[in-house]
C-alpha cells in the first residue's frame, strides 16, 4: 500500500495522493477505489463528483474540501 495524503492537482483539477509533498499519485478518476483513514480505522471509499461538481468519498463524511485527509491506494 502507498499512503499519504489528499491533496489537490491544478494541472489536472483532481485530487491525488501526497507524500512528504511528492505525488504518489497524480489525480483520482471518478469511481477509483482509495481507502480513507476515518475514525482510528481504514474505510474502503471512491472518489466521485456530485452534481455542485464538488469532490466526495463515497461512504465517509468527507465532501468538498479534501485537502490532508490521510489515504492509502493499492501500489
Amino acid at each position: 500500500m502507498r499512503e499519504g495524503r489528499l491533496g489537490y492537482n491544478q494541472e489536472n483539477d483532481r485530487y491525488g495522493l501526497l507524500s512528504s509533498d511528492l505525488w504518489v499519485h497524480t489525480g483520482f478518476h471518478c469511481g477509483e477505489r482509495i481507502e480513507v483513514f476515518v475514525d482510528d480505522k481504514w474505510i474502503s471509499s471512491r472518489m466521485e463528483m456530485n452534481p455542485r461538481r464538488e469532490w466526495y468519498l463515497v461512504g465517509t463524511p468527507y465532501s468538498g474540501n479534501l485537502e490532508y485527509i490521510r489515504a492509502r491506494i493499492e501500489k
